[in-house]
């Protein structure tokens, strides 16, 4: 992995803090909108760790694969994922 380590781990982290923090409210029957308030927090740190990951990714291997003269499985890669995240 191309990625901070340090910021990725950060952010997991605090996801995991906040789904811990999910699984509370469910178990004291919080109220069903502060419970999905606090699922769309995790889902948003979740995507901002997954973002980084992605920005390091296209930064280093993408880029290591066109200067190669080789890009195609890194692009095809990059499509599937989007094609999976269009879903």
């Amino acid at each position: 992995m191309k990625a901070d380590k340090a910021t990725v781990q950060r952010l997991l982290k605090t996801a995991i803090g906040q789904l811990n923090g999910v699984m509370k409210m469910v178990d004291d029957d919080r109220y069903c909108i502060d419970i999905s308030n606090q699922l769309q927090a995790a889902t948003a740190i979740l995507q901002k760790a997954n973002r980084e990951i992605l920005h390091a990714h296209m930064r280093c291997c993408v880029t290591e694969a066109v200067e190669s003269g080789n890009p195609d499985e890194k692009i095809d890669e990059l499509l599937d994922l989007l094609d999976r995240a269009g879903k």
